[in-house]
């Protein structure tokens, strides 16, 4: 038996079955709805960085699979998301146009995401 890699990830489901297939042994366990949302949201940070990293259309495609998942944990089917995406369009406008935002007058900033800040053990969710 050759050494054995810890993930404690979630992972789409045929995941296992693909592993099988190749003639290596798995472990896995289901989750309730609650924990799992918890590891699809790590999920997203993992996705997010191999798309930075990559920058290949399969990685935004993983971010979507990950983000309709969390959606529907959250009780809002795709529809409804797609409905709320598009309503902060008309509200507040898209990416369209190219805009980057350089400072505003008397306003402090809210928050500051630091790409690149992140460990990938960061994305393991222990429950």
């Amino acid at each position: 038996m050759g050494d054995i890699t810890e993930y404690n990830k979630a992972v789409r489901d045929k995941i296992p079955e693909i592993i099988r297939s190749q003639g290596k042994q798995c472990t896995t366990k289901t989750v309730d709805d609650p924990t799992f949302l918890r590891y699809l949201e790590y999920k997203l940070l993992e996705e997010l960085e191999e798309y930075l990293e990559l920058k290949k259309p399969e990685e935004l495609a993983d971010l979507m699979e990950v983000i309709l998942r969390v959606a529907e944990l959250k009780g809002m089917s795709r529809e409804d998301l797609e409905a709320l995406r598009a309503r902060k369009a008309d509200e507040r406008g898209g990416f369209a146009n190219n805009q980057v935002l350089q400072s505003v007058e008397g306003e402090e900033k809210k928050r500051k995401f630091l790409l690149g800040t992140c460990e990938r053990s960061d994305y393991v969710y222990e429950d």
